[in-house]
């Protein structure tokens, strides 16, 4: 049925019109969080001293309970189906312990730890939590997609699996992103999609898919002289965990004629290492979105409703960027455009960080002149998160303006307090 709902030329139409009439009311008030970062921070740097993990942005998220004045069924309300419109787009009012209650940036913010703490996009640090493995990519120089992640076979805290569906469901519902580097395997298995190994698999082992390719061109006298009696029915899962594919397959040797069988039954084992975690998540994630909405989605549409869209160049952002207060044909505003379009992929996505507290595309971002300080130069570019809004001052040139805004968003990322951006 799928394939024939994605040719329907009311696609689009009928989405819209399953998440509008499948809304429900948004609580008249936000359940408060006070987040300590630095004891996050502290968890990030060495997960091994805490295994229990009380202390990342995510546990302190989903642990958090509301305040007296909330309903109790409301305490941390996605861990319950809320279907909420899309104009409810701030599901908790973040606060952190050194500073009050924030606006919108700091739900952005706490939503944007808790990506960052499911799926680092650094490879050179430590996963904070259990619940995704880097796959076996990550360090093969070979391959295209190393900065993938997939659920940990290991990992049976379902009802966190299904609370992670459960903040995709809210962030394909809204304007908001769960930013969250999985690989199509993963994806088409949320949408309902059939995975294939030749298709599928390498963007998660692409060193396994050719070594299973050549097993099963080689010759007899190549096998006996590459394997020996070294092969048995054992298969290595991303958890790096190595199970039996058979009843002691550990001690039994995989023979010539045999290699197929053994093919299959690692495929098979492979395909399906993470096949309960995905439909816990998967599960969590029809409690908020109905299942005619996944069935209209593409993978590759679930993925960007739920995490936005990773390519930023500087012509997309730009198509974003509204300005506002400024004299016909400003200097100031050529300068900026300038310096956008010598910003790379990066720095563009800092950039948005810096601006709104997301760091992917779609998001509108409104642009005024610097209110202060209005006959100096090459000052640093001030943010609102809560509100997207950059206060852009005078540069002496586009290079000026280029420098000082990419310092800002790689080293000014405190996030702005409840105070009005006008006052």
């Amino acid at each position: 049925m799928k394939p024939f709902l994605l040719l329907s030329k009311q696609r689009a139409a009928l989405i819209a019109h399953c998440l509008q009439s499948s809304e429900s009311k948004p609580p008249h008030i936000l359940p408060e969080l006070h987040i300590n970062r630095q004891l996050a921070r502290e968890h990030r740097a060495n997960p091994a001293l805490d295994p229990s993990c009380r202390k990342a942005v995510f546990t302190q998220v989903r642990s958090c309970h509301a305040p007296r004045q909330v309903p109790a069924r409301m305490c941390m309300g996605l861990l319950f189906p809320h279907r909420w419109p899309l104009s409810f787009s701030q599901w908790w009012k973040g606060g952190f312990l050194t500073c009050a209650p924030i606006a919108g940036g700091g739900f952005r913010d706490s939503l944007s730890d808790v990506s960052e703490e499911l799926c680092p996009s650094s490879g050179d640090v430590p996963v904070p939590l259990p619940f995704f493995v880097r796959t076996s990519n990550q360090g093969n120089s070979s391959s295209d997609a190393r900065d993938m992640y997939v659920p940990n076979p290991s990992c049976k805290d379902f009802p966190k699996y299904k609370w992670i569906g459960q903040l995709m469901g809210a962030a394909l519902r809204s304007n908001e992103f769960l930013i969250l580097a999985l690989p199509a395997l993963v994806w088409k298995q949320l949408a309902g999609e059939e995975v294939s190994w030749s298709k599928d698999f390498a963007a998660v082992d692409l060193e396994l898919v050719k070594l299973l390719e050549m097993l099963e061109r080689v010759d007899r006298e190549a096998f006996e002289f590459i394997f020996g009696r070294e092969l048995t029915y054992t298969a290595v899962l991303s958890d790096q965990r190595m199970v039996e594919l058979i009843p002691k397959g550990s001690s039994t040797v995989v023979r010539y004629e045999d290699r197929r069988d053994f093919i299959h039954l690692v495929r098979k084992a492979r395909l399906e290492e993470s096949k309960e975690q995905i439909a816990a998540m998967r599960a969590g994630l029809l409690c908020v979105v109905p299942q005619p909405v996944l069935d209209l989605l593409t993978w590759q549409q679930l993925e960007k409703k739920v995490c936005g869209d990773h390519e930023i160049t500087a012509a997309k952002l730009q198509t974003f960027i509204r300005f506002e207060d400024f004299p016909a044909n400003d200097t100031r505003i050529q300068n900026f455009l300038e310096a956008l379009k010598n910003f790379t992929s990066e720095d563009l996505s800092r950039f948005l960080k810096f601006v709104t507290g997301r760091s992917r595309l779609p998001v509108q971002i409104t642009v005024y002149p610097e209110r202060e300080n209005l006959n100096a130069l090459d000052l640093m570019p001030k943010a609102c998160t809560c509100s997207c809004i950059l206060f852009l001052p005078s540069y002496s040139s586009a290079k000026a303006c280029e420098e000082l805004l990419r310092y800002a968003v790689y080293n000014c990322m405190s996030i702005d307090t409840d105070k009005n951006p006008w006052d």
